[in-house]
């Protein structure tokens, strides 16, 4: 399979890319490229570079994530690297973005390179082995992370036409549901009565619009990068913000109804200090923003309707022969929904 190439093979075809978006660079080198494991949906190449300019020598850690043969979620590396360089003038922190093969002419299927940032991945950080301040103060400063992503100014960096921005008369709500509506027709092997139900659920209860923003679509701390080396007593610091693949314009409370969905509560919530209600009401305080319980909700479950696409993916990847994960019906997902809907 394709997919699984040498990394002699991948150098190679890394060597002409950079070749070819440097080409007054000389003595180009590349050191350690390996294929690492982390990353569901996209292939992840960490690797050094040095060449030579007129000015002198640069050295660069990067990191290239290329798209898989068979993928869990089907992205735009194209979104993804406009995303990353509007955030370049921002307050977020996220990687730089270097070299963009769009169409995978290079590296055969389409790919980002951008820079390697040091640090620490905790899945589960706001309820691991730091004191309850520490946790406390980490889950509140990821609230204002995401108000941040929310305020970045898509408009004056032109995010409008490449993002989709949801045109008059059609809210974000409808745009979300049509979306994986017709990833679900488009991955589904067979009938989910199940999912039909929740499709009109979801219809009858499309919440109004306050603000169409930038949505980062995966916020949570494993798509952080945390700063390393620190005691378990000491301030946790965010240095970047990661795998902004699902980043588009939307309904920021999509981004509030990921974060409180109670399937990631261990990744989000602190047990009696910090769950839905408190999340709740320091993003409306935070924003300005009304923040109903009911609205949330919606966005819970269109979470995880999501999540019940992306197995159906998953599922259609393994019986096309693109990938070697098996995935099972997304059932828990199914009943996660019914129980939020009320039924």
């Amino acid at each position: 399979m394709s997919g699984y190439e040498s990394g002699t093979d991948v150098e190679t075809r890394l060597r002409a890319f950079l070749d070819a978006q440097l080409p007054e660079a000389g003595g180009l080198e590349i050191t350690g490229l390996r294929r690492t494991s982390s990353g569901f949906s996209r292939e992840n190449w960490p690797f050094d570079a040095v060449w030579h300019t007129r000015d002198g020598t640069e050295k660069a850690e990067l990191i290239m994530r290329r798209d898989p043969v068979g993928s869990v979620l089907v992205t735009d590396r194209r979104e993804e690297f406009a995303v990353l360089r509007a955030l370049e003038a921002s307050a977020v922190p996220a990687p730089r973005a270097r070299f963009l093969d769009a169409d995978g002419r290079y590296l055969e299927r389409p790919a980002v390179v951008m820079d390697r940032v040091v640090g620490d991945c905790d899945w589960f950080v706001v309820n691991g082995e730091r004191p309850l301040p520490v946790r406390l103060a980490f889950a509140r400063g990821a609230l204002e992370l995401l108000v941040a992503i929310h305020a970045v100014d898509w408009r004056g960096a032109g995010l409008g036409p490449l993002l989709g921005e949801p045109p008059p008369g059609t809210g974000p709500a409808t745009a979300a549901i049509d979306k994986w509506e017709h990833e679900l027709r488009r991955q589904q092997l067979e009938a989910f009565p199940e999912l039909e139900v929740v499709l009109g659920w979801l219809r009858a209860h499309e919440p109004v619009v306050q603000a169409i923003t930038l949505v980062h679509g995966d916020f949570k701390p494993g798509n952080m990068l945390l700063a390393p080396g620190r005691p378990t007593e000491a301030p946790v610091e965010i240095v970047a913000m990661l795998d902004w693949e699902t980043a588009h314009l939307g309904d920021p409370l999509e981004d509030v109804g990921w974060v409180t969905n109670p399937l990631r509560h261990r990744e989000h919530q602190i047990p009696g200090v910090w769950e839905r209600g408190e999340i709740m009401r320091a993003y409306a305080e935070l924003t300005g923003l009304a923040v109903s319980d009911d609205d949330v909700r919606f966005w819970n479950v269109l979470a995880n309707f999501k999540l019940a696409v992306i197995v159906l993916t998953g599922v259609r990847s393994f019986v096309d022969g693109r990938g070697d994960r098996v995935f099972g019906a997304p059932n828990s997902l199914v009943a996660l929904m019914f129980d939020l809907m009320g039924i």
